[in-house]
C-alpha cells in the first residue's frame, strides 16, 4: 500500500443525485480526474470521476457507481488513492511528493538526529514539516528553505533548523 499516493478525499454529499464533494490534493487540483480508476485506502472500492466542476472552495465530482444521495453520504470522509507509478515524474530538484518525505530522518546542521519526518501538514499559510521525536512532542518546523536547507530523499534525510524553544 505505500506505493500509493492519497490524491483526494470525499465530503459530504452534494444534491440528491450522487454528487459529492470532493477535495483535491494535487498541484494542479483539476488534474485528479485524469488519473484514472480512484481507490478507496482500503482498497476495496474503486472510483472513476465521470464529472468534475469547481464549487466554492472544492469540487463537486459525479463518481462512478454513485447513484443517489445514500450511496453518496456513505462515502463522506473517504480519501482517494491511485498508484505512484500513475503520477507524473517530479522534475524540479525543490519539488517533492509528501509521500516521498515521511518517513526520513530529520537532522540537524551538524548532523544530531532530531527524529523522523511524520507527516506535512498545511493549515492555509504553507507547508510545515511534522518531525515525531522518541518520547517528546513532536517538533514541527515551516517547510522553507531557512528551516529545511537540504532535502535529500536517496539518503533518506532532511536537515532541519529547529526553532528556538521558548524558556
Amino acid at each position: 500500500m505505500s506505493a500509493r499516493i492519497c490524491v483526494a478525499q470525499i465530503g459530504a454529499a452534494h444534491g440528491t443525485r450522487g454528487e459529492v464533494r470532493l477535495r483535491s490534493f494535487t498541484e494542479d487540483p483539476t488534474a485528479v480526474a485524469g488519473y484514472g480508476p480512484l481507490e478507496s485506502e482500503d482498497g476495496a472500492r474503486r472510483f472513476t470521476i465521470e464529472a468534475l466542476r469547481p464549487a466554492k472552495d472544492h469540487f463537486v465530482a459525479r463518481l462512478s457507481g454513485v447513484g443517489d444521495r445514500d450511496a453518496a453520504e456513505a462515502l463522506t470522509n473517504v480519501r482517494l488513492y491511485v498508484p505512484r507509478d500513475r503520477l507524473p515524474p517530479v522534475e524540479d530538484d525543490d519539488t517533492y511528493y509528501h509521500a516521498d518525505l515521511v518517513g526520513l530522518a530529520a537532522v540537524t546542521p551538524d548532523g544530531a538526529p532530531l527524529g523522523t519526518v511524520s507527516a506535512i501538514l498545511n493549515f492555509g499559510a504553507g507547508d510545515i514539516v511534522e518531525i515525531a521525536r522518541e518520547g517528546l512532542t513532536p517538533l514541527m518546523v515551516p517547510f522553507t528553505e531557512a528551516s529545511v536547507p537540504s532535502v535529500d530523499i536517496a539518503a533518506g534525510r532532511i536537515v532541519v533548523v529547529p526553532l528556538q524553544e521558548s524558556e
